[in-house]
């Protein structure tokens, strides 16, 4: 039922869970309210807003076959202050 796959660990991730701001790889279908839910549940945490940013297939060239990278959606999600998410 959960809407979250999994966060994202990046340079700029690390540096924005400073300020209590997530980010997570999410299900193409879900939508804000969804992600809000999911992020509530599995945290125990209060979400304050939350942004979608859908990233796009990208084309990949290997020993001259072209494919394609899959594309996703991903969550920015904004937790109220003090509050935190143990990534580990």
């Amino acid at each position: 039922m959960s809407k979250v796959i999994n966060p994202i660990i990046s340079e700029k991730a690390n540096i924005l869970s400073s300020d209590g701001v997530y980010t997570f790889r999410v299900e193409k279908n879900s939508n804000k309210f969804d992600i809000k839910k999911s992020v509530e549940n599995l945290f125990k945490v209060n979400v304050r807003r939350v942004n979608l940013v859908t990233i796009p297939p990208k084309k990949r060239i290997m020993r001259g076959k072209v494919g394609f990278k899959s594309g996703y959606k991903k969550a920015v999600v904004y937790l109220k202050k003090g509050q935190k998410i143990e990534l580990s």
